[in-house]
């Protein structure tokens, strides 16, 4: 038989509790007072929860690879733009700024959305296997609390590697592939503040995106204890919403899938930028967003300590 330990700071925040005047047991409130502990507090150790996981750094590392291959295989290749303005690979050549929106849209048709997954499989079915969730949920603190600092965790993780894709694709494409301004995909040229701009605008958009993914597993998570199924559904919808996109017959559906605004990804990179299908994008993720996040929560409050 094996024993399972609690992460310190997670027992520390969710247990420790300021200790208020005694008050008649009710239905919603514990015998001798409820306690709870500061939300500042729950939220630091979240985060020391989910940055101190080796798996965390190993995923954050693999992702900060990526804008560096690409440099890497354009300047070894050393190859002609291509003549189709609608190709972001094709103006890399010697437009560097590019480089961070290019390695964000690969990242997010599998990398970024496994990895979430990943996150969200920890926050719940991960602490639920490790015996972890049990005591967190027996704890005096509130579920619905619990679930915002558990997506809270996520959300962050979600944004750091975001940033740091984006920060990785600025820097080497800059040192490897050399830049003169951002040269976008309509043929006029952004300076340096401009180009910094689109990556900003790029950035929060592909974070978004990645959240509404998690939301949804976080759903998941919080339905299992095995995390590799979380991960594991994931991916398979992603498959899922791949292929009904490619179906002609299915246009009406289309719209309403999520995946199916990622390649808008690229209209940062167009001069004026189009803005109607990145809302779009946006709208449609908070839509995932919420639906998965009150799946979620429908399960935690209604599971078993």
């Amino acid at each position: 038989m094996t024993t399972v330990s609690v992460p310190a700071e997670t027992a520390e925040a969710f247990m420790t509790a300021e200790p208020v005047a005694a008050t008649p047991a009710t239905p919603n409130r514990p015998v001798g007072g409820a306690t709870h502990a500061p939300i500042t507090r729950l939220l630091r150790s979240e985060l020391t929860v989910v940055f101190r996981r080796p798996r965390t750094w190993i995923a954050l590392a693999l992702l900060g690879l990526v804008p560096v291959v690409i440099a890497i295989g354009i300047r070894v290749s050393n190859g002609p733009r291509g003549e189709n303005g609608g190709n972001i690979i094709s103006t890399l050549v010697g437009n560097g700024l590019v480089l961070p929106v290019a390695a964000l849209a690969i990242t997010l048709t599998v990398l970024l959305p496994l990895v979430g997954a990943m996150w969200s499989a920890d926050a719940l079915a991960g602490e639920t296997s490790n015996g972890t969730l049990r005591g967190l949920l027996t704890a005096p603190v509130g579920r619905v609390r619990l679930l915002v600092v558990k997506s809270f965790g996520i959300a962050v993780a979600v944004l750091t590697a975001c940033v740091l894709i984006a920060a990785v694709g600025m820097i080497t494409g800059l040192v490897l592939i050399g830049s003169h301004g951002m040269l976008t995909l309509s043929g006029s040229t952004l300076g340096f503040g401009g180009a910094l701009g689109r990556v900003a605008i790029a950035t929060g958009w592909v974070a978004v995106q990645v959240c509404a993914v998690c939301a949804v597993a976080l759903a998941v998570s919080a339905c299992t204890e095995h995390p590799m199924v979380v991960m594991a559904a994931t991916l398979a919808g992603a498959i899922v919403f791949g292929v009904l996109s490619s179906i002609p017959s299915l246009d009406w559906l289309q719209p309403y899938l999520l995946t199916n605004t990622w390649t808008l990804l690229t209209d940062v990179l167009r001069d004026p930028m189009p803005t109607d299908g990145l809302v779009h994008g946006m709208e449609l993720a908070g839509c995932y967003a919420m639906i998965g996040w009150s799946l979620a929560l429908a399960r935690v409050v209604t599971k078993d300590g």
